[in-house]
């Protein structure tokens, strides 16, 4: 597992102490993938409801605070494929 991968296991533990209650992919560009769901947060790259794909400046720039999901969404430096439902749930606990 990369270390930018590591780094933000850790730091969705954190925003997501309790998991999330739908399966989420963060796939990492060119570093590998985080999956989400009610077991916790850990690397993997099983199926998910909704997956969010984006480089590793924007995800850490929105793990860190300085990247707004939406605005990284609208500005397509994020994708998504799935619920949007739950990819605005998403963005709403890493905001």
């Amino acid at each position: 597992m990369s270390e930018v991968i590591n780094k933000a296991v850790e730091a969705l533990k954190v925003k997501l102490p309790d998991g999330f209650s739908s399966t989420a992919k963060f796939v990492i560009e060119d570093e590998g993938s985080i999956i989400v769901d009610e077991n916790g947060v850990r690397e993997g790259d099983d199926d998910a409801e909704v997956v969010m794909i984006a480089d590793r400046e924007t995800f850490e720039g929105m793990l860190n605070g300085d990247v707004n999901p939406t605005a990284a969404f609208m500005s397509g430096k994020l994708k998504v494929d799935g619920s949007m439902g739950l990819a605005m749930q998403l963005g709403a606990a890493l905001a």
